[in-house]
């Protein structure tokens, strides 16, 4: 199996490739719109500098060469969402080339780093299709492959580190991210267009290849062609032949000065955060996997995990146990708060909405010298609010683990104070 994959990814600026409309999501169709945009005759483009910046980025944190000077072609399609008949974009004066993401047991060649402007939407109706320009010239990148994906599992890995950089570049992936997926088993590449998402793109590369296979195995190679994927059938259908380089008559975009890239101040970039995750788990001893779940995609858990790691008092177990509070009360966590829900963890409190509530009070927790009487009086409340505990208890012994877990995390006391209190009330002990 060979994968090479052309991922389009919109850049977060906020006016459009070549003209000053905003990119911003509007409630109307056909409003965020201008000549330019709508490609009407007479309409000259004009380079957005912060997408060339943005696109300098991208081309870092994948390893790419970085082209000096910079050009832009026309590429020749004739499509309704294409009303000059073609999208301007780059292919020999492409921004990157040559780069590369690494994966556990290999690394896939990144061919190059393209910058290009996104057609408009299509709208199709039951007997009729609209047109919206609000996305035409929304600023992209193509990330073109090389097809050195071998396996579904290199797929949906490459893709998870892929998604991962361009999510620390500020790249808001939880927009549509087109991919065009290129597949084949045999001496025939077939072309999958347009594939909206992750998990799309592996349901169209493993019915891709399961079709594939099947044809092979009866003799019979795959036709080359483009496709499409159904979502609602799970299944790639015949879309139509695929052009070749040839038919799509590049030609130099002479309404474009070639861009000096030289120039283009990016800073320092580091948007690989395994890199980041390696090097925490080796300095202070913890799981690289445990980290990479918490901060993959999540900019705040980084900052409250370095936050404690900076922090002599606190252990890395109870920092990732913060860590892994913050990610579930985002709102309710920061550094303010750290040291407090340190407390209750330490504790042996579970944290919970109640807790978080207590802490957003600035409650601490009654662990270091607990009133038996008033751990007595918060376990008699919870029995009179349910009277059938004790039916239950009887039946079922392990009913107390409920309510030492119910008073625990509502008062914030530690468990094994209101395990042993629980006990002597449900068991009728005297104290």
């Amino acid at each position: 199996m060979k994968i090479g994959l052309e991922v389009h990814v919109a850049l977060p600026t906020r006016s459009k490739l070549f003209c000053s409309c905003s990119t911003a999501d509007a409630d109307q169709p056909n409003t965020n719109v201008c000549p330019t945009c709508m490609g009407l005759p007479g309409s000259k483009p004009y380079l957005n500098g912060e997408a060339v910046r943005i696109a300098k980025s991208v081309c870092i944190a994948l390893g790419c060469v970085v082209n000096g000077s910079i050009s832009f072609v026309r590429k020749t399609y004739f499509y309704p969402d294409l009303p000059k008949s073609y999208q301007i974009t780059q292919i020999d004066g492409a921004i990157g080339r040559d780069g590369k993401i690494k994966l556990e047991n290999t690394e896939i060649r990144i061919r190059r780093v393209q910058i290009e402007e996104d057609p408009a939407k299509l709208i199709r109706e039951d007997r009729y299709s609209l047109i919206d320009f609000n996305r035409s010239g929304t600023p992209l990148v193509e990330i073109v492959t090389e097809p050195d994906i071998k396996s579904e599992k290199e797929l949906k890995e490459f893709l998870y580190v892929l998604w991962s950089i361009l999510y620390y570049l500020g790249v808001d992936i939880d927009k549509e991210i087109k991919t065009d997926l290129n597949i084949s088993l045999g001496s025939n590449r077939v072309e999958v267009k347009n594939v909206t998402g992750i998990k799309n793109l592996l349901d169209a590369a493993a019915y891709e290849a399961s079709r594939q296979a099947s044809l092979l195995s009866r003799g019979n190679e795959p036709v080359k062609e483009t496709r499409r994927y159904d979502e609602r059938s799970q299944r790639t259908e015949p879309s139509r032949e695929k052009e070749s380089e040839e038919e799509y008559g590049y030609i130099y975009e002479t309404d474009l000065e070639d861009y000096d890239t030289s120039k283009i101040k990016t800073g320092d970039i580091e948007a690989d955060v395994r890199k980041t995750a390696k090097s925490i788990a080796s300095r202070n001893g913890l799981d690289y996997d445990t980290i990479m779940q918490l901060v993959a995609f999540d900019r705040h858990s980084l900052s409250l995990l370095n936050h404690g790691l900076n922090s002599t008092a606190y252990d890395p177990s109870t920092i990732l146990n913060v860590v892994e509070a913050g990610k579930r009360f985002r709102s309710s966590v920061n550094e303010k708060s750290f040291s407090l829900i340190a407390e209750y963890i330490k504790a042996g409190v579970q944290i919970d909405k109640e807790i978080m509530e207590r802490i957003r009070k600035g409650l601490k927790p009654d662990y270091k010298t607990p009133d038996k009487l008033k751990i007595r009086e918060f376990i008699s409340k919870e029995l009179e609010n349910d009277p059938d505990i004790l039916k239950r208890y009887r039946k079922n012994p392990k009913v107390i683990d409920f309510i030492v877990d119910t008073v625990s995390r509502k008062y914030g006391l530690p468990q094994k104070s209101v395990a042993e209190e629980a006990k002597k009330i449900l068991t009728g002990e005297d104290d």
